[in-house]
């Protein structure tokens, strides 16, 4: 197989804000490979808190090029052989391969993996702001989507204050993510008053690693769902005594076959899934969504947060977001 790779820029439609970071625009790294013919492709979404960029993603693919082989159906040798790490690299060749075999059997990624086409509708992102700014933001998106997820831990005492003024102006079940920002005591004071506001799940209050993690979960009275304690196969089953479910990222797993691994390890655990993403165009997006059927909860917005998607044909309808049902991951460049 010939393998290319480049870095793309994904201009934001707004500033997106968290916790830790904002930023105006996302570069990611496309991922071509090419066999008797037919081109694959995958996106690398790198993880800046994991110490991945758009260069060590880049010069990953390349590097190991010669190690993907010739034949675009050996997934689990191919992955065998390239190193454990750069995982959202992992992730875009991944992608490509299983979109290679899908367009090479003229059938979708979902059909090959034997799973139904639609999973949960998305969540929408509210992005980190005052707590009037968060409510303008939300009811802007007013009945377009069936979910919203809001960005917390603003550091300033207000974080209940940014969910009520969400709350007051719609009726769509709420969830929350804290991105690592609460202390313990945080956690355990505004965990019910969130509760009493209707949310469904809290995602990463504590640090990564927190040893107050088994008290938050205990003390919970919603769902804790933990992101970036979370990685691979491997910190499935610790996450069970923190958490009452994961948040399963292609970009953090290194891709489809590992993420399914991650959630029927999970479920073995009683374990809650969550399919989230980064910012990402509709190459990323088509990829995670192939596989949204096996999880309970969908945060896959991505490609709704850039000002232009270089990879239309995921289609957004009732709030869900549906692979293509064309062969592969369905999606082709923008003008193709």
């Amino acid at each position: 197989m010939e393998v290319s790779a480049r870095i793309v820029t994904l201009d934001l439609a707004e500033t997106f804000v968290i916790a830790r970071s904002a930023r105006d625009a996302e570069d990611v790294v496309e991922v071509t490979l090419t066999c008797s013919g037919v081109r694959g492709h995958g996106e690398a979404a790198p993880i800046e808190r994991y110490d991945e960029s758009h260069d060590s993603a880049l010069a990953y693919v390349e590097e190991h090029a010669g190690l993907i082989g010739d034949d675009p159906f050996a997934l689990e040798e191919v992955m065998a052989r390239l190193p454990a790490r750069e995982f959202a690299a992992r992730a875009a060749i991944d992608a490509a391969l299983h979109d290679l075999q899908g367009k090479l059997v003229g059938r979708p990624v979902y059909q090959l993996l034997g799973l139904p086409r639609l999973g949960p509708p998305t969540s929408w992102t509210i992005w980190l702001g005052d707590p009037d700014d968060m409510g303008r933001r939300a009811e802007k998106v007013r009945g377009r989507f069936r979910r919203l997820k809001l960005k917390l831990g603003g550091g300033d005492g207000l974080d209940a204050e940014r969910v009520e003024a969400v709350r007051a102006v719609v009726d769509v079940p709420l969830q929350v993510d804290v991105n690592e920002a609460w202390s313990l005591e945080e956690a355990l004071e505004l965990l019910p008053r969130i509760a009493a506001l209707g949310v469904e799940y809290c995602e990463q209050p504590l640090v990564a690693g927190d040893p107050g993690g088994p008290q938050v979960k205990a003390a919970s009275p919603i769902p804790i769902y933990v992101d970036e304690d979370c990685h691979t196969l491997a910190d499935v089953a610790a996450c069970a005594e923190r958490a009452h479910g994961i948040n399963v990222k292609l970009a953090k797993s290194g891709g489809i076959r590992e993420a399914v691994r991650m959630v029927h390890a999970a479920r073995a655990l009683g374990l809650g899934c969550m399919l989230g993403c980064m910012v990402e165009s509709g190459l990323g997006i088509s990829a995670a969504a192939q596989i949204a059927s096996l999880f309970d909860h969908v945060d896959l917005d991505g490609n709704l947060l850039i000002a232009f998607d270089p990879w239309p044909g995921v289609e957004f309808f009732d709030g869900v977001q549906a692979p293509p049902e064309l062969p592969g991951l369905g999606v082709s460049p923008a003008g193709h």
